[in-house]
């Protein structure tokens, strides 16, 4: 992957924001504010795309970034940029707009999903709490209420005591 292409994505996506590139999994990840919304492989920028925006990148005739993975096809919602939009940077401002939308969308759900996580989780924690000292006094409870030569005779290894007389005394 050439240099000079991140180099002319940010500038191309250079009207939209401050862009940064790191490094991943083979290719750069494209992030404005934090957020990732477009990659660059092999020389080829694919913008992020959800059930909102899917329809105009296919309206377009942009393919869907796609591999092969243990003999399957897997795809990713990144969709290639339009040709158009990779020659000006006005024509890919709303694309760019766009992708980072869809970006906004799916961190959302994600944060959504974590917090209802940790909600349900904190939920557990308390129910686990509450349930724990009532066990604890039911059994000291039945321990008091019962008493002692019935626990010993519920017992399968209580034996009756037995007196034992050594030696005599005089």
């Amino acid at each position: 992957m050439s240099g000079e292409f991140i180099d002319y994505v940010t500038e191309l996506l250079g009207p939209f924001g401050t862009v940064g590139v790191r490094r991943m999994f083979g290719g750069h990840g494209v992030y404005v504010d934090g957020l990732m919304f477009a990659v660059v492989l092999d020389d080829t920028l694919y913008l992020k795309a959800d059930e909102m925006n899917r329809v105009e990148f296919e309206q377009a005739g942009c393919e869907i970034f796609g591999y092969t993975r243990k003999g399957n096809r897997a795809t990713l919602n990144f969709f290639r940029a339009p040709e158009d939009a990779m020659e000006s940077p006005e024509v890919m401002l709303p694309w760019a707009r766009s992708a980072y939308a869809a970006a906004l969308r799916t961190n959302a759900k994600k944060q959504a999903k974590a917090a209802g996580n940790i909600a349900r989780a904190g939920a557990r924690a308390r129910v686990a709490e509450t349930s724990k000292p009532a066990k604890r006094q039911r059994a000291q409870t039945a321990r008091v209420a019962t008493p002692a030569g019935k626990i010993a005779a519920s017992k399968k290894t209580a034996r009756q005591a037995r007196t034992v007389m050594r030696g005599t005394r005089k």
